[in-house]
C-alpha cells in the first residue's frame, strides 16, 4: 500500500485545564537528551529490511531465516492471508476437522493461519469449535450488530456466548468451520470484520469510551479509531503489507483525561497535543504485556499534526515489519526491537519511512491534565448535548449470552440511538438518552437484575480472561471464580472506594493484571498435603492514568482456595477496607 495522508478538519483547540502542562506521562525511559548517554552503534547491516514483497504479500528474505520460530516457518510455508483474499476459507470449510487434522499443513490452517481471519481453534477444550474476535474501532457498536453476532451464537446452545474484552472489543464462541464463510458475509453486511485481529496483526484500535459525548473530553478519536481500523485491514479487503509482522501489535487515541484508552501499555499511543497552534498528538511506543516480561511505552520524542495519524502509524508499523526479530516468541514485540536499536534509531527509521521524511520533536503543550480525578462512567452522567445522558451498565467479568446480546440491542434502540459502547473494563456504556426515559429504562428487568449501572465497588472494577474454560493456555479457571471471590471477600470487608482487581489465566496476561489495584495470574500450586492444584501469583500496585506503573508480584503460587482471607488482608491493610461484623455462626 502507498504513503498516503489523512486531511482532517482542524478541530476546535481541545478541552485545556487551567494550568500549564509538561508531559502526557512519567515515562520509564526518557527521550535522548544531551545529558543522556549516546545510542547504541547500530550496524548498517542491521537496518536492511529483512522481509520483501512477493506476489502482494510481504515475506521473509531468505538469508534471515535461521534460527526463526515455527510461527514464522507456517507463514513462509504458506500465506495466511490468501485463506481470506484468495478464498481459500472456501475450500478449508467443506472439510471435517478430523480430515484436516491428518495434514500438517491444514492443520497449521486451523490452528495458526486462520487467526488471520480473527478465527482461534479451541483445540484443547472445545475441538472442532472456535472462538472468533472481531474489530471494532472504539468499542463502538450498533444494535443491528450486536443482534447478528448474538444470532451467531444463538444457534451454538451451550457452546455458544460472546465476551466484552480488555480492548472494547467482541468475542464470539461456539463457532464452526463449515459457517464460516457464511458468518463472514453476514459480518460485511452489518459493517463488521474479523479481518487481520489475531496472531502477527494489529488489534483492534482503542479510543475513549465517551467520544463524542463528553463535556470534558480532549479530542472525539472515533475518526482516528476508524480511520486506523481501515488502514490496517484496507476497508477489509486485506492489507498484507502489514499483515507479517513479528508479532502482534497494539494502537489507543488518547482523547480523555482519565486515560481510559490505558496508553501506556500500547505499542503505539498518541497523545493529544498542541505545537505551534496546531493540533496533534505526541507518541508512546513499546509498551507490552508477555509471558516473560512486561514493559510500559516509552516516549517516541515525537509528535505528529492530525493529518498525519495513518502515516504515522504505517512508519511505524513498516519499521517493525522489516526490522523486528523472528526467533524466540518471547522476544519479538516492538519494545524488543526499540531496546536493540535504541529510541533514537528506532525513531530515525520511523522518520525515514514517513511520506516527506521528516518527523517533528515532541511538543511540550500537553492537553492532558495530569492531576485530573478519574470518573466514573458507570451509572447515568450528563453527555455534552443537552437534553441526553448516558449509562454505564456493568458486565459480570465481560460474560454475555445471546438473549443478553438481544436485550441490549433492544434497550439501544427503545431509549437511545441503536448504539452500544464496549470499555477495556468490560462494561457497556448505552449513549444518547433523552433524560424523559431514564426513569424508564433503569427500571428495564435486565438493569435491575443481570447487568446493573450501579454495581458494588469491589465488583464494577472486576476484569477477568477468557480463562482455561475455553483457553487452552490458561492455567486456571478466571470468570467463575473471580466473581465467587469477590463475592465472599465482599461479604467480610467493607470498602470506601473501588480496588481494581484483575484476573488473568495465565503470564500472557489478556486480563493485565500488571495495572489492576490486586492482580491474579493463574499458576500451579500445591495445597497443604503438597498436592498440585490450581493457585494465582498476587500483584498488587498496578496504576492506570497519567501517574501510571506496573504493579509488582506480592506473593506467588497461592491455592485459589486459599485466596478469601488474603484478600480481605490485603483490602484491610492496603486500602482502607474495613472488616464487616460477622453473623454468630458464620463460617
Amino acid at each position: 500500500m502507498s504513503s498516503f495522508s489523512v486531511r482532517f478538519l482542524t478541530p476546535p483547540l481541545p478541552c485545556r485545564p487551567n494550568k500549564t502542562l509538561t508531559s502526557a506521562t512519567t515515562p520509564t525511559v526518557s527521550p535522548v537528551t544531551s545529558s543522556s548517554p549516546p545510542p547504541p552503534e547500530v550496524d548498517a547491516s542491521r537496518l536492511q529490511p529483512r522481509v520483501e514483497e512477493r506476489d502482494g504479500y510481504w515475506v521473509l528474505k531468505e538469508q534471515y531465516r535461521e534460527g526463526i520460530n515455527p510461527q514464522e516457518k507456517i507463514k513462509i510455508e504458506s500465506e495466511p492471508m490468501k485463506l481470506f483474499m484468495e478464498n481459500g476459507i472456501e475450500q478449508l470449510s467443506k472439510m471435517s476437522i478430523e480430515e484436516i487434522d491428518t495434514s500438517k499443513l491444514t492443520k497449521d490452517d486451523i490452528d495458526v493461519r486462520l487467526k488471520w481471519l480473527g478465527l482461534f481453534h479451541r483445540r484443547k477444550h472445545q475441538y472442532g469449535r472456535f472462538m472468533m474476535r472481531l474489530k471494532l474501532p472504539n468499542g463502538i457498536t450498533t444494535s443491528a450488530q450486536t443482534r447478528y453476532l448474538a444470532s451467531v451464537i444463538k444457534k451454538y446452545g451451550k457452546d455458544g456466548c460472546a465476551d466484552v474484552t480488555t480492548r472494547q472489543n467482541w468475542q464470539i464462541r461456539g463457532v464452526v468451520l463449515a459457517d464460516v464463510p457464511e458468518i463472514l458475509k453476514g459480518l460485511a453486511e452489518v459493517g463488521l470484520t474479523s479481518l487481520q485481529s489475531g496472531m502477527d496483526n494489529v488489534r483492534n484500535p482503542v479510543g475513549n469510551p465517551l467520544a463524542g459525548i463528553d463535556p470534558h473530553e480532549i479530542v472525539d478519536t472515533r475518526p482516528y479509531t476508524n480511520l486506523l481500523s481501515q488502514f490496517v485491514t484496507n476497508n477489509s479487503i486485506g492489507n498484507p503489507s502489514i499483515s507479517n509482522l513479528p508479532r502482534k501489535w497494539n494502537v489507543s487515541v488518547v482523547g480523555s483525561h482519565e486515560l481510559y484508552e490505558h496508553p501506556h501499555i500500547n505499542d503505539l499511543a498518541y497523545m493529544p497535543a498542541n505545537k505551534d497552534g496546531r493540533f496533534g498528538f505526541n507518541l508512546l511506543v513499546g509498551g507490552f504485556f508477555s509471558a516473560k516480561r512486561n514493559a510500559e511505552a516509552v516516549p517516541l520524542d515525537a509528535w505528529v499534526s492530525a493529518d498525519d495519524v495513518i502515516p504515522l502509524c504505517k512508519a511505524v508499523l513498516e519499521a517493525f515489519r522489516d526490522l523486528g526479530f523472528r526467533g524466540n516468541r518471547q522476544k519479538t514485540r516492538m519494545m524488543w526491537l526499540i531496546d536493540e536499536l535504541g529510541i533514537e534509531v528506532f525513531r530515525a527509521e520511523v522518520e525515514k519511512r514517513m511520506p516527506e521524511k521528516k518527523l517533528e520533536r515532541a511538543s511540550q503543550e500537553d492537553l492532558i491534565d495530569k492531576q485530573w480525578e478519574r470518573r466514573d462512567y458507570l451509572g447515568v452522567h450528563p453527555q455534552k448535548q443537552e437534553g441526553l445522558s448516558y449509562v454505564g451498565i456493568h458486565i459480570p467479568v465481560g460474560r454475555i449470552q445471546a438473549d443478553e446480546m438481544d436485550e441490549l440491542a433492544r434497550l439501544a434502540d427503545e431509549y437511545g440511538t441503536g448504539e452500544l459502547r464496549l470499555t477495556v473494563e468490560q462494561n457497556i456504556i448505552i449513549p444518547n438518552i433523552e433524560n424523559s426515559k431514564l426513569d424508564s429504562l433503569l427500571k428495564e428487568p435486565i438493569l435491575k437484575e443481570r447487568f446493573s449501572p450501579e454495581p458494588s465497588l469491589l465488583m464494577k472494577t472486576l476484569v477477568a480472561c477468557t480463562g482455561n474454560q475455553f483457553c487452552g493456555q490458561a492455567i486456571i479457571e478466571t470468570k467463575a471464580r473471580a466473581l465467587k471471590v469477590t463475592e465472599e471477600v465482599e461479604r467480610r470487608v467493607s470498602v470506601s472506594r473501588p480496588v481494581r482487581m484483575h484476573w488473568t489465566g495465565c503470564p500472557n496476561s489478556c486480563g493485565q493484571v500488571q495495572v489492576a489495584d490486586i492482580g491474579f495470574m493463574g499458576c500451579m500450586a500445591r495445597d497443604e498435603n503438597g498436592k498440585p492444584t490450581e493457585g494465582v501469583d498476587i500483584y498488587l500496585g498496578g496504576k492506570i492514568g497519567s501517574d501510571s506503573h506496573l504493579g509488582e508480584v506480592y506473593k506467588k503460587s497461592v491455592p485459589c482456595k486459599d485466596l478469601v482471607p488474603i484478600v480481605v488482608d490485603i483490602i484491610v491493610n492496603k486500602f482502607g477496607g474495613v472488616l464487616r461484623n460477622r453473623e454468630e455462626g458464620d463460617e
